[in-house]
């Protein structure tokens, strides 16, 4: 067995077990749509927000974000089931490298949070109180969207398996994940503009990873030119590597199976 042939193996055997646990599936694509219901209707009639248009709509490309952010959460903790079921112990007594290993892992992760998080764009895309503007033509515009989903879900699943390698619990993963990850999530724009805000915050915003993908997504969706945002190659340029450099690391981690 080749590499390549191990890697798509390793993918589709957390591909499988992925769809048989319907739980995560559900509570996954269900959550976001659900808290873009309540707080995108709440906001938009009960603050009447005055520096944004369309509340609802705006808030859906953090919805998409947010689904990659659980995502990566549930899909890097097959980790550990692997480990303390001893199947990683069996994989990694393979001929193929721990690298070769997490890389078939990880990008069962990316295929899983990709997915969810269109399906959370298509089903949002179909409700009628969400008017995208697709400014770039509804093509671009729909790739735009679909790219800043994959490189945002590869940023993820590459951070979360990154952890995965140095975090002994599942417990103590969850709890670095969340105090990560929600933070990039609230200081994203997902939620509210970044161009309001203070200094200290916009420069925070500036450094999160996950402003770039959200970002991406405004522009596709949401916005009507540029103005208050980073720009389209400055998201490409800098989702994409920032994406790339995670994922390498986090797919090269040399993994003992007493870990």
């Amino acid at each position: 067995m080749n590499q390549a042939t191990a890697i798509v193996a390793l993918m589709k055997r957390d591909l499988r077990a992925f769809l048989r646990s319907r739980s995560q599936l559900y509570s996954s694509v269900l959550f976001p749509l659900m808290l873009l219901a309540i707080l995108g209707t709440g906001v938009s009639d009960g603050l009447d927000p005055k520096h944004i248009r369309d509340y609802v709509t705006f808030l859906t490309p953090g919805m998409i974000a947010m689904t990659a952010v659980f995502s990566s959460t549930f899909s890097s903790a097959s980790y550990y089931q692997d480990r303390d079921s001893g199947v990683l112990k069996v994989l990694l007594a393979s001929p193929h490298s721990p690298r070769v290993i997490l890389l078939g892992k990880t990008l069962s992760a990316v295929v899983i949070g990709a997915v969810q998080a269109l399906l959370v764009l298509a089903v949002a895309a179909a409700i009628p109180a969400i008017h995208f503007r697709w400014q770039y033509g509804v093509a671009w515009s729909l790739l735009a969207a679909v790219f800043a989903i994959v490189v945002l879900n590869l940023f993820l699943s590459g951070l979360g398996q990154l952890l995965a390698s140095k975090i002994r619990t599942m417990q103590g993963f969850h709890l670095v994940m969340n105090l990560v990850l929600f933070p990039f999530l609230f200081f994203s724009g997902a939620f509210f503009p970044l161009t309001d805000l203070p200094v200290w915050l916009k420069v925070l915003g500036r450094l999160n990873p996950l402003s770039y993908g959200v970002d991406m997504m405004h522009l596709a969706l949401y916005a009507n030119g540029d103005g208050g945002y980073f720009g389209l190659p400055m998201d490409l340029a800098v989702l994409t590597a920032l994406a790339v450099a995670v994922f390498y690391f986090g797919t090269s981690r040399s993994v003992s199976p007493d870990r």
